[in-house]
């Protein structure tokens, strides 16, 4: 890869350019390294803190002293509970994930609905203030879909959640075109 291709998450800044690192984190969330998986809590929670992604969606570890790119197959964290807050369009949903990071959904901190890069299955995600995602697993998805409800005056009954004054869509009740 080229240092200079402006492909780089940040600047290095006096940091060693490591290229590609030899760690991976499956579509389950797993983190491996040198293809076993790291079984150390603390160690993932590490890891984590460290991550950045690119403008090109790629992610990567970023230390004081290096910088190195490492495989994500789906999303390199998920969101493992949930907790609201209020209700209605007053409700507050907080997602905790797998490395003890708790998100609250808002417009700059959103749930999307995407297509698994894996599966190529619509699924929830939820982008932390780094850009950073997290799969809901679907415990927490389901638990979601019950605070959720139909969005008013939508033709094609939109259904979704309310969180931090803003509705975010989950899918559509109704086919338009039945």
């Amino acid at each position: 890869m080229d240092k200079s291709s402006g492909a780089l998450p940040i600047e290095l800044d006096g940091r060693d350019f490591r290229g590609d690192l030899d760690i991976r984190i499956d579509a389950s969330g797993t983190w491996h390294y040198n293809h076993s998986p790291i079984e150390r809590k603390a160690m993932v929670c590490l890891f984590a803190s460290m991550l950045a992604k690119d403008a090109h969606g790629r992610y990567w570890l970023v230390t004081p002293t290096e910088l190195g790119r490492i495989d994500v197959e789906d999303a390199p964290l998920l969101a493992v509970d949930l907790h609201v807050t209020g209700c209605g369009q007053a409700q507050i949903v907080h997602l905790a994930t797998n490395v003890d990071q708790i998100i609250t959904v808002t417009p700059q901190t959103p749930i999307v609905i995407k297509p698994s890069p894996t599966s190529g299955a619509m699924t929830p995600y939820v982008i932390n203030e780094d850009g950073i995602e997290a799969k809901l697993t679907r415990a927490v998805y389901y638990s979601l879909v019950e605070v959720g409800m139909v969005q008013e005056n939508s033709p094609d009954g939109l259904f979704g959640v309310w969180s931090s004054g803003s509705f975010f869509p989950l899918g559509a009740i109704f086919d338009s075109d039945a």
